[in-house]
């Protein structure tokens, strides 16, 4: 079974091979005729590509510095994702649905096998509402329900523990159990997970991108490393139900860091992301920015 992990990731490094290189990087590197044609094979005109490349000339001027807070936002972020128990939910899905109360192995095994279908099925859906709906509203919205699930799972595995062989109560338990699952998992496909890769490649100046996306990556891999390692301690020390009030208390956490300290980037230029990290009172620069362009719409 592990070793049919290794054929996806044979093909994408096979596809890696026959991947081009990204424009902005060739720009930067003086190979404007690569950068060029890599465009013209993505772009629907010639017009559009040269349209592109000249805009990707213009963004590659722009100072290559950026403040603490937007490294800040990063790693908070993307160890703020891990730290949800997004991974203990994945990896101990077969574990949570046997403390709620489902012993058959084949039903075990497709509840699993529900929880990656959802997963994979709900980055779909957020594809098509990351645009329109902008990435901090759909975060706060699907950070809200991501802790409204687990705060519901946690309660009904810990009802589990103190009403052990109770066959009328176990039945209920299990479909609300999987309920909150399924519910967490498509939220946090929804929201989070993919919202935190967005974000963190957007806010950075674009030739310390490659460095700031590292950074966020490191951070979300050992924040789930260190989660999934101790998950099986935590639970024998505070039970099942008790480590996931500790995941929905730093969800808490994590959804008052993202209301109060990250503002909207979509449709936003380095330059202006550049403006709105300068200090964390970015509702005012977000609004000093809207009137600057509104006063230049008003000039032309």
């Amino acid at each position: 079974m592990l070793a049919l992990g290794a054929i996806p990731a044979a093909l994408i490094g096979i596809g890696i091979l026959f991947m081009p290189e990204s424009p902005r990087w060739l720009v930067m590197q003086g190979r404007l005729g690569e950068a060029k044609r890599v465009l013209s094979r993505v772009s629907d005109s010639q017009s559009e590509a040269e349209l592109r490349l000249a805009d990707i000339k213009a963004v590659v001027g722009i100072p290559d510095h950026c403040n603490d807070d937007v490294v800040q936002v990063t790693t908070e972020s993307r160890g703020g994702g891990q730290s949800s128990g997004i991974d203990t939910v994945v990896l101990y899905s077969p574990r949570i649905f046997k403390t709620a109360g489902i012993t058959g192995n084949t039903a075990l095994l497709g509840a699993t096998m529900a929880v990656g279908f959802v997963k994979t099925a709900s980055i779909l859906v957020a594809m098509l509402f990351l645009d329109r709906i902008g990435r901090r509203r759909l975060l706060v919205i699907t950070l809200g329900g991501m802790i409204g699930c687990l705060a519901v799972l946690a309660t009904s595995l810990t009802i589990v523990d103190q009403h052990e062989g109770e066959e009328k109560l176990i039945h209920w338990i299990i479909v609300v159990a999987i309920a909150m699952v399924l519910g967490f998992v498509a939220l946090y496909s929804m929201g989070l997970g993919p919202i935190a890769v967005v974000y963190g490649t957007e806010i950075f100046p674009l030739r310390l991108r490659a460095q700031g996306v590292s950074i966020g990556i490191s951070v979300n891999r050992v924040t789930s490393g260190v989660i999934g390692m101790t998950f099986l301690s935590l639970t024998n020390a505070i039970t099942v139900g008790g480590a996931f009030f500790l995941f929905c208390g730093l969800g808490c956490l994590g959804w008052v860091f993202c209301y109060t300290l990250l503002p909207e980037t979509r449709g936003r230029t380095l330059e202006e992301m550049d403006e709105l990290f300068e200090d964390w009172n970015w509702r005012t620069k977000a609004r000093m920015v809207k009137e600057h362009e509104q006063e230049k719409g008003t000039k032309i």
